[in-house]
């Protein structure tokens, strides 16, 4: 529960959902009602303050923010957040003169940073403007790192991916594509102040199986195979084609398989169905295309005839849990043979650093992983800092981005003299929102429409062309409906005590009945006591200190509160109030805590 303090304005402090879910904290509310007014270029520089690539995360993001979404509660869908993120990409205006540059005098400190993905080109994001001087490395020809070399053409185009890189290029970074880093301790002997590593989890996962090395030729690991379509090395593919693995980037496979070659596509998983890896988004655009996915079949040996590969061998088992839940994949004796011209490995993927000297200081420790502060992202030689997969292992591109803001504040901390453990202070503000002069900035009338489907492209044009976008996006008439769904969950209610009468008022016109007057009692005993008993004990109610007429408190269900404002709206005292809760991440240039010349 929350207790309300008298002694001050009664605000019920919560992230909502939807930003907290978020790694990189965007927003979220705040750039949805942007959208709904046709402000898209606003509500692409909201999103562009906190995710960096708008429009590649409209496309490709694992959402994180739509599992907690509130809307879910009210109709078991959420909100379109990230296709809506799109919306705002698709739509803005020219942005360029929005984007900072580097100033003309530069502050005498370098940074280098190896790898050119979505880490480190955060880093350069939240950096370049300080003034620093910027050198990027990479081995491939041009900036995105995975973004480029792992997401297909047809879910990510790559004139998205080269706008919203060159934005931050365009700062005034200083690149060195199609150059491999072998040595760290030569990038250091060149008198860089700091380094950041944001190299990925470049090495796939492979299987050791008989057969595995009579028939290399037709068996790819798949992460290398699709960089090898993306940089056009490889166009074509055999008809038979099966794809190991369960999680996003099998599905990018066996749907790039589909595109150049392989009409008999089959996705094979050693696990239950409700075990894999891949977002359901994905699992459903794969099915859509025709491709079956196999479960419970764990890969055997590769069978092969003189060194051309005819198939797999795969055994069938149950999937077990015993009393202490542990899984175990039981053979049921049977064995099923699969043909193949060509097989692709999607199993996983690992870090690998080589590349780095283990005699110059920086510790490695399980899985052959840099040893950093959780926090700061800084290893154990204090000038070198880690971020994205490099640092914690495979996530995914919204979470390089947030651990390239705070390796960057870490960054911006340890070369002006500061305290890299003090980080900066969130920005909080409170403004009320109520109807009248903020009626613009929210509905009092939620939208009862479900969740709106994301238009296609033809199947069959789609599979034709491997650089059709299959994804279409929502028109802004759409785009408009699926933002009506949003709550509005930043808009809080606030309640003070010493205001209220006690009318009841704000009972009466509660559409979710979520607001209650009570005898205070504890957690369990007042859940039940609700007009409509509070079984959600996940989320917090909220309860006010006592009443001065009755000695009674007012306790709000959280988990159905439509924040429609009408309480505020009709109360005659003005005891509940509508305040917008708006939650900033404090990045690199932030004065706190800094000691600069």
């Amino acid at each position: 529960m929350k207790p309300t303090d008298t002694t001050e304005p009664e605000y019920f402090h919560k992230v909502v959902d939807c930003q907290y879910g978020c790694p990189a904290h965007t927003p979220v509310p705040e750039y949805i009602r942007l959208i709904a007014a046709g402000r898209y270029t606003d509500a692409y520089m909201v999103n562009w303050e906190s995710n960096v690539f708008p429009g590649v995360l409209g496309r490709t993001c694992d959402r994180p923010c739509e599992p907690v979404c509130r809307r879910g509660r009210v109709d078991e869908e959420p909100v379109a957040i990230c296709r809506l993120k799109r919306v705002a990409a698709d739509n803005k205006d020219d942005v360029a003169h929005l984007i900072p540059k580097a100033p003309l005098s530069r502050n005498g400190k370098r940074i280098a940073l190896i790898g050119g993905g979505p880490a480190s080109l955060t880093v350069a994001r939240d950096l370049a403007p300080l003034g620093y001087d910027i050198d990027l490395y990479d081995d491939q020809p041009l900036g995105g790192g995975f973004m480029r070399s792992q997401i297909p053409v047809f879910r990510l185009p790559p004139e998205v991916l080269n706008e919203e890189v060159d934005f931050i290029l365009d700062m005034g970074v200083n690149q060195h594509f199609n150059t491999y880093v072998d040595s760290l301790k030569r990038i250091l002997d060149q008198g860089y102040d700091a380094v950041f590593v944001g190299t990925g989890a470049p090495r796939g996962s492979d299987l050791d199986l008989p057969g595995r090395a009579e028939c290399d030729k037709y068996i790819h690991v798949g992460i290398d195979w699709l960089g090898s379509v993306a940089f056009d090395h490889i166009d074509k593919i055999g008809k038979r084609v099966l794809v190991l693995g369960g999680g996003n980037t099998a599905m990018d496979c066996c749907r790039t398989a589909r595109r150049i070659g392989g009409d008999d596509v089959k996705v094979v998983v050693r696990s239950e169905f409700a075990r894999m890896k891949a977002s359901p988004w994905e699992i459903e655009d794969a099915a859509a295309e025709d491709i079956p996915i196999i479960n419970n079949h764990v890969p055997k040996e590769f069978v092969h005839e003189d060194g051309v590969l005819k198939g797999m061998v795969f055994t069938v088992v149950d999937v077990l849990y015993d009393d202490d839940g542990t899984r175990r994949l039981e053979p049921t004796g049977e064995e099923v043979f699969f043909e193949a011209d060509e097989v692709l490995i999607a199993i996983g993927q690992d870090n690998a650093f080589p590349w780095i000297e283990r005699d110059i200081g920086i510790e490695f420790g399980k899985w052959d992983m840099p040893v950093l502060d959780q926090t700061t992202f800084q290893s154990t030689l204090d000038k070198v800092f880690f971020g994205g997969d490099a640092a914690l292992g495979p996530e995914n591109i919204i979470t390089a981005v947030a651990q390239g803001h705070e390796a960057a504040t870490s960054i911006d901390l340890f070369l002006n003299g500061g305290d890299v453990q003090a980080r900066p202070a969130p920005g909080v503000t409170l403004l009320s929102q109520k109807m009248g002069v903020h009626e613009w900035s929210y509905d009092s009338t939620v939208s009862i429409d479900d969740r709106f489907a994301v238009p296609h492209a033809a199947k069959d044009a789609a599979l034709k062309d491997r650089r059709v976008e299959v994804e279409l996006g929502f028109d802004r008439e759409v785009a408009y409906q699926e933002a009506e769904r949003c709550l509005n969950c930043d808009i809080q209610t606030v309640f003070s005590p010493p205001k209220c009468i006690e009318c009841d008022a704000c009972v009466d016109i509660c559409p979710t009945d979520c607001i209650n007057f009570v005898v205070n009692d504890d957690e369990p005993a007042l859940r039940n006591s609700l007009r409509v008993p509070a079984r959600n004990t996940s989320q917090d109610l909220y309860v006010s200190t006592t009443l001065q007429q009755t000695g009674r408190v007012m306790v709000k269900d959280e988990n159905v509160c439509l924040h429609c404002g009408l309480c505020a709206e009709r109360c005659p005292t003005g005891a509940w109030d509508m305040q917008q809760f708006l939650y900033s991440v404090t990045k690199a240039g932030s004065p706190c805590n800094q000691k600069r010349p």
